[in-house]
């Protein structure tokens, strides 16, 4: 039986103010905001032009050019102003609030008579509306567009980005749905479908979670709609490599409650698994839900890398098939990180199933966060796990992976993307019920949370990616109830201590990764936890051919990696011991402040190779090697050289 979902705390109610996410999410207001705004005006020299500023007032007929950019360039300017409401949803800026007003000003003068947003049609040409679904992301733009909507009234309290978006929306529900005369189509590119959601909890309007309905129903049934698309006179192709079009593509083969496996682009794949898991609890739709547990499971248990990534091949950014998981050519996409993240979020509160936060919390500490420098000016949107620079070459099947970060792209989706995911990381730290508050993530924070009818403070110091030791403080105020507190323990924590006032905890209860403390009453209560999170050595499950014999190195939810500055050329070529202690160590001033681990290994040298030869009966050389690693999210900001987190076991 599909219950309540557990809540969210308000993003206003909460303060983190920790020292490992402090210098990412700070990034978000002092450099991410205004960096991007920038690119998006074409204000920076040597960085690649985005126009997306340009295209709007071209729209609105406010100056004069032709379209550029992607067909989608409009959700960069979406997502940035999403990350503005975060900002503006947590801390009063005046200026930042009156540059978000006036962009979404330009927003509204360039919305067409009928409601229309959409800059690549309205320039190019207008009659080419809704004539291509497959390929020109009209329904993923403007899901872009309801999001940052929402996320500003919710922020602010103003409609007008609301208003405009509704009119939008509005006309999109004329033109789709069941009716005679009505387009059957669905997005080629999901999004829409959870931003109609959260535009319904906004505004009470049914209509609007009833056609993201009909968009996940009518989706894979009967005919495909893209390959009928396809034939229609008005057609035109945008994209060349989609001329010989595979529906696995687009999650369009089946009927969604029929796919059992995650497939093709590992973006669209989530963001309707985000629609899907929203719609299942809010229809509860027990197949529908059942379907995401299953395409859930396929995903993390045989189609994830260890960092949190997903999506293997860089041919068309998707998934192939299960075990497959390359580390120097995979994609594992930024965007595909988060929007794993925001299903796995979804997910936790519909089941109150802590093995999802397991999930997010390894995708958010590795994969999300490598896709952003240190200096928060340069990207990556491919997230490899090894890396040789001499072969990231052009025209070969490692083109897409890059060696160091990029100032920007042609196609940005990922910066602003990751500037709305450190912005919002609030969401994913606590979840409420009536009577019961769950700590996901611990991370550093003050926060007020309403529960057991009243109003009940949490004060959390973590340093959980160091010693595991963690302070919890939480007060209620008179007016709430005896409440519970569900402590989510980690997957990769064997062994932990939880003192109270009274001593050690123990008899609690223990449900789907959460600890249960039952009816605390008193008007304060403290709580000191220590996990422990030692440096260890993972292996992979055999099945994947790529790690057979390999070893990684973790250390609570962080991978690590070896880099070339550390440990010189060559990374492959080194064997590692597993049966080894290993020495951590907190370096202030390394990377930030970081904890490094150091080991030992075996290099295989070139000294039986003298002559150049490139195969030979030569034996085995080794050499003793003191070996350093940091963590994976942190490598590329030392500069360009090798990276490496699968290394060779020495048996």
């Amino acid at each position: 039986m599909i219950k309540q979902p557990l809540k969210t705390v308000p993003l206003r109610h909460i303060n983190i103010h920790d020292k490992f996410w402090d210098q990412y999410i700070r990034l978000v207001k002092e450099v991410l905001i205004p960096y991007q705004w920038d690119i998006l005006n074409d204000r920076l020299d040597g960085v690649e032009t985005s126009h997306c500023i340009q295209n709007f007032k071209i729209a609105a007929g406010e100056a004069s050019g032709n379209f550029e950019g992607a067909v989608f360039q409009d959700t960069d300017v979406a997502k940035w102003l999403e990350a503005v409401s975060y900002v503006l949803g947590t801390s009063f800026d005046q200026d930042l609030e009156r540059l978000a007003d006036e962009t979404i000003n330009l927003i509204g003068r360039a919305q067409c008579e009928d409601g229309y947003i959409n800059t690549y049609f309205t320039i190019n040409d207008p009659s080419l509306r809704w004539t291509n679904l497959k390929e020109g992301h009209e329904l993923y733009t403007a899901g872009h567009m309801i999001e940052a909507a929402v996320a500003y009234y919710e922020a602010t309290g103003k409609k007008e980005f609301l208003e405009i978006m509704e009119r939008f929306a509005d006309l999109i529900c004329q033109v789709f749905g069941p009716e005679e005369g009505k387009c059957h189509g669905y997005p080629g590119h999901q999004e829409i479908e959870l931003a109609l959601i959260r535009l319904y909890h906004a505004t009470g309007k049914r209509k609007y979670v009833e056609l993201a309905k009909y968009f996940i129903d009518r989706r894979g049934v009967g005919d495909n709609y893209f390959l009928q698309e396809e034939k229609r006179s008005e057609y035109k192709q945008i994209f060349p490599e989609f001329a010989e079009y595979d529906t696995k593509y687009s999650q369009s083969h089946l009927p969604v409650r029929e796919q059992t496996t995650a497939e093709g682009h590992a973006v669209r794949a989530v963001y309707m698994y985000c629609a899907m898991a929203d719609l299942a609890q809010l229809y509860e739709d027990e197949e529908l839900l059942s379907a995401c547990k299953t395409l859930w499971d396929d995903m993390v248990k045989r189609r994830m890398y260890i960092t949190g990534s997903i999506g293997a091949s860089g041919i068309l950014e998707r998934f192939t098939t299960d075990y497959d998981l390359p580390n120097n050519c995979n994609y594992s996409e930024t965007c595909a990180s988060i929007g794993l993240a925001l299903f796995g979020k979804r997910m936790a509160q519909i089941t109150k199933d802590a093995s999802y936060i397991d999930v997010v919390e390894r995708a958010l500490y590795n994969t999300v966060l490598s896709g952003i420098a240190m200096d928060g000016k340069s990207f990556f949107y491919v997230n490899p796990l090894e890396v040789w620079p001499d072969n990231c070459m052009e025209r070969t099947s490692k083109e897409h992976v890059k060696a160091v970060r990029q100032t920007w792209f042609g196609v940005a989706c990922c910066p602003p993307n990751i500037a709305r995911t450190l912005a919002s990381m609030g969401q994913y730290m606590y979840f409420t019920d009536e009577d019961t508050l769950y700590v996901n993530l611990y991370i550093t924070n003050t926060a007020s949370v309403e529960v057991s009818g009243g109003q009940v403070k949490v004060e959390v110091g973590s340093d959980l990616t160091n010693s595991g030791h963690v302070v919890i403080n939480v007060t209620k105020d008179a007016s709430a109830d005896s409440y519970h507190l569900a402590l989510r323990i980690p997957d990769y924590v064997k062994e932990y201590k939880i003192l109270g006032d009274s001593g050690e905890i123990s008899g609690c209860r223990m449900e789907k990764g959460y600890l249960y403390i039952d009816n605390l009453q008193e008007e304060e209560t403290k709580f000191v936890i220590d996990f422990e999170v030692p440096a260890r050595f993972v292996r992979a499950n055999p099945k994947v051919r790529e790690d057979a014999g390999k070893i990684a190195l973790v250390k609570g939810p962080l991978v690590y990696c070896l880099e070339e500055v550390d440990n010189g050329e060559n990374l492959p070529a080194i064997f590692v011991d597993a049966n080894q202690e290993l020495e951590e160590r907190f370096e202030e001033d390394l990377l930030g402040g970081i904890t490094t681990i150091t080991l030992t290994g075996k290099r295989l040298t070139d000294e039986e190779w003298q002559d150049d030869a490139l195969y030979g009966e030569r034996k085995n050389c080794f050499q003793e090697v003191e070996l350093k690693a940091v963590p994976y999210h942190r490598w590329n900001n030392r500069g360009e050289g090798e990276m490496l987190v699968w290394m060779k076991e020495l048996l």
